[in-house]
């Protein structure tokens, strides 16, 4: 092939270089309803608003600030999901190399001699035998493959899915990580106000018990009363240590999340005496940016997109790849020859591969490549329903608590009011001891209901702010510790 025509077949290759088979990627379509405003977003707890990326600072808690930037450097979920992130974009390099030339750089030298039988006999001519020797030689390989049918360019558009799926992935470990540091931290101060809720309930239980023991020795009160305000006294003992296990198991938690041992956890975070609120109304959005903001839902779209272009890999297996390889040789038996006029060798040209007579493995690929495709847009179906259900259940449970959080600090107040009254009735004696215990034994129901009642809507606005999908934005970039030096 003379170079002019060379020259022409590479650009004839170059330019069908810019076709690729199989389907071109589009974003899928969600529902108009799925975009629009919650069900339950018309509370008066909620607005509009977009939801703060932030959400944990609506607590007002230092502490819980700087937990979790904690976490977010060195919880170990997020160091694995760090380390897949960095798997994706090396792969997507190796992918993008594809477009590159290969070079091989070889060179070596053999010591031998051929075959006595191997040298032609030509008559007349006195025959020499072949003698040992050496033979040195050096080469320069250069392969290129034409990317005719796209094969290269779909394995990148499909890497490039896998390292955004694998970017979208690692934020919503972030989310996942915020949200249970700051349910851990919750829980803990949630446990150590419940325990002092029972504290008091076991000094005004313990003074009710004083007093009966008093009027028992003056002859005023009975052994049954008694006896009924000990039962009473250590029956509410009797819940201090579970709430004391509770909130210990939830600072070790807090611990691991943010990469510590549980001995290790800052003694500031146990000092949490009252359960954290956000006072003020929630910012939530709608379901198109809900949509937009959720990791996940990002997560299962790149996922997609991945797959499809999987779909056009397969697909060029059915053409035939195009390589234009070149070679220079040289090759001496001595290695001051090597690079002279007679020892150099050159070959350029195509290379054709095409496996056409077996087409039945590259066609069971695509149908395999379209079914992996249809699972991804089934999953991404089903994580953008998931992400308004889990938002829908969230705003609900977290308005109705609130609801009935109202009630009980309305009973709570009024058990109070009943207690103090029935106390000095009975200090008075017009009022049975019976009855004293039962006004102590709401006001104690009443303040454990409401101390409950409190966790609960700190629970409720934690899951509220995760099933948001907030919390990865402008993330302090996770500590990396290498496997190897």
């Amino acid at each position: 092939m003379t170079p002019a025509r060379l020259a022409g077949a590479c650009g004839l290759a170059l330019a069908l270089a810019a076709c690729a088979v199989g389907p071109h990627y589009k974003a899928p379509q969600v529902t108009p309803s799925a975009k629009g405003g919650f069900v339950s977003g018309g509370e008066a707890a909620f607005t509009a608003g977009e939801p703060q990326g932030t959400w944990w600072r609506l607590f007002d808690s230092p502490e819980l600030d700087s937990l979790v930037q904690d976490a977010f450097t060195a919880n170990t979920d997020l160091r694995v999901a760090a380390a897949n992130l960095a798997q994706a974009r090396a792969a997507l390099e190796g992918a993008r190399s594809a477009r590159l030339p290969t070079t091989t750089l070889t060179g070596g030298g053999t010591y031998g001699k051929a075959a006595d039988n191997t040298v032609p006999v030509v008559p007349g001519v006195p025959t020499a035998k072949p003698k040992p020797g050496w033979i040195y030689d050096a080469a320069f390989d250069v392969s290129y493959e034409v990317d005719l049918f796209g094969r290269i360019r779909r394995g990148v558009e499909a890497a490039k899915g896998d390292e955004a799926g694998a970017r979208a992935a690692l934020d919503a470990t972030r989310v996942t990580v915020a949200a249970e540091t700051a349910r851990a931290y919750a829980d803990a101060c949630s446990a150590a106000a419940e325990l002092a809720v029972a504290n008091r309930t076991v000094q005004l239980q313990q003074q009710t018990y004083d007093l009966t023991q008093s009027r028992l020795q003056i002859g005023v009160a009975t052994q049954l009363e008694a006896s009924e305000a000990r039962a009473q006294l250590e029956t509410t003992r009797a819940a201090l240590p579970p709430l004391e296990a509770q909130r210990q198991a939830s600072l070790f938690s807090l611990a691991v999340l943010t990469g510590r041992a549980p001995a290790d956890l800052p003694g500031a975070a146990s000092q949490c005496a009252a359960t954290p609120q956000v006072a003020s109304v929630i910012p939530i959005g709608d379901g198109a940016s809900l949509l937009r903001r959720r990791p996940d839902v990002r997560e299962a779209e790149r996922a997609l997109a991945a797959n499809v272009a999987r779909i056009g890999v397969a697909t060029a297996d059915l053409y035939p790849t195009v390589s234009l390889g070149g070679n220079v040789g040289t090759a001496a038996p001595r290695i001051g020859d090597l690079g002279s006029g007679k020892s150099i060798s050159f070959s350029l040209g195509p290379l054709i591969t095409w496996s056409f007579p077996n087409i039945t493995t590259a066609l069971a690929n695509i149908h395999g490549a379209n079914a992996v495709a249809d699972a991804s847009l089934a999953t991404f179906d089903k994580t953008v329903l998931t992400a308004l259900q889990e938002t829908e259940t969230a705003l609900s449970a977290y308005a109705r608590e609130l609801d009935r959080r109202t009630a009980l600090q309305a009973a709570r107040d009024e058990s109070l009011k009943a207690e103090q009254l029935a106390e000095l009735q009975y200090k008075v004696g017009t009022l049975s001891f019976l009855n004293l215990l039962d006004t102590q034994r709401t006001l104690a129901s009443a303040e454990a209901s409401l101390a409950q009642s409190q966790a609960a809507v700190a629970d409720d606005q934690i899951t509220l702010f995760k099933a948001l999908g907030g919390g990865w934005q402008d993330a302090a970039p996770v500590k990396t510790v290498k496997a190897a030096p």
